[in-house]
């Protein structure tokens, strides 16, 4: 079982991030010395993935042009003497093979990941949600591709949360351990009540499934808010297939809301070879007046 394809779904509107995001795309809201996105195409590329489809919608058109050469910058830097500048320019467009996918209407997640059944063809493949940073020292979804090749099946991230938070994601039903962080999935649902909930750990942002899961969301019904829901599709497709959750190692980071973006950029701040060390004293002096 071999992982070569990524998705990214990055057409969501970003209203938790207004006005921000009136014309810039969530997406590419600066963390520290990179955009959002970068960060999730460089995990994707650690864990080993060949080729990424990035999912988007009308005015998320910097994306493209952010993964795309741009010679004339380029050009202009060599001639200022910023060869390296030059260099980290021309390396966002080489690190991996990017390709851009329109969801023409907002109809959920599954239904964006069911437009991306041609480029994904009869193969597994990886999800990242696009305002979902991962910290770690393995990246995350290394970690659900190394689960999903060693069980052969379907895996996504979990992590136990609050029972305030578990309202708000979807709730797995765990079965018997696979190995060390990992099991078997019996059930799951989206956005449960604490009534209807089959445990605290949540789906978090990190997927890998196989193909078959197109077959179910050409067929599932729109769910919660009228869409169709990627939890849904994958509720039926554990019934039918072995599927595995991967309580993942690493800190996770909702950048889609404005606490969970400023906390983000505290902590990658604090690991920049650049501006950690000023960060860190600056924290310091600023919490004796706080």
């Amino acid at each position: 079982m071999k992982v070569r394809k990524a998705i990214i779904p990055a057409a969501g509107l970003g209203t938790r991030l207004l006005p921000n995001t009136k014309s810039i795309p969530k997406e590419m809201l600066p963390l520290v010395d990179k955009p959002v996105i970068q960060y999730i195409v460089e995990e994707a590329v650690s864990a080993g993935i060949e080729e990424i489809l990035i999912i988007t919608n009308r005015g998320k058109s910097p994306i493209e042009d952010y993964f795309d050469y741009s010679p004339d910058l380029e050009e202009r830097l060599i001639r200022d003497g910023k060869q390296d500048e030059a260099d980290t320019v021309r390396a966002v467009a080489d690190m991996a093979d990017v390709f851009f996918l329109r969801q023409k209407e907002t109809k959920g997640l599954g239904h964006a990941i069911w437009r991306a059944k041609s480029f994904v063809g009869d193969e597994p493949f990886a999800i990242l949600l696009g305002d979902d940073i991962m910290l770690s020292e393995k990246p995350v979804l290394k970690q659900l591709v190394e689960a999903a090749e060693e069980h052969s099946c379907s895996a996504i991230a979990v992590r136990e949360v609050p029972d305030e938070l578990i309202v708000k994601y979807s709730s797995v039903k765990l079965e018997k351990k696979l190995s060390d962080r990992v099991f078997r999935i019996g059930d799951m649902n989206e956005k449960p009540t604490l009534e209807e909930k089959f445990s605290n750990y949540a789906i978090l942002g990190r997927y890998v499934l196989t193909p078959a899961i197109f077959d179910i969301l050409a067929h599932t019904a729109p769910g919660r808010n009228n869409e169709i829901q990627l939890t849904d599709g994958m509720k039926e497709l554990c019934r039918i297939e072995p599927m595995c959750a991967v309580d993942f190692e690493g800190r996770r980071y909702d950048t889609g809301n404005l606490k969970g973006y400023l906390e983000a950029i505290i902590d990658f701040a604090l690991k920049n070879e650049e501006a950690g060390d000023w960060l860190r004293d600056f924290i310091k002096e600023k919490a004796k007046i706080l």
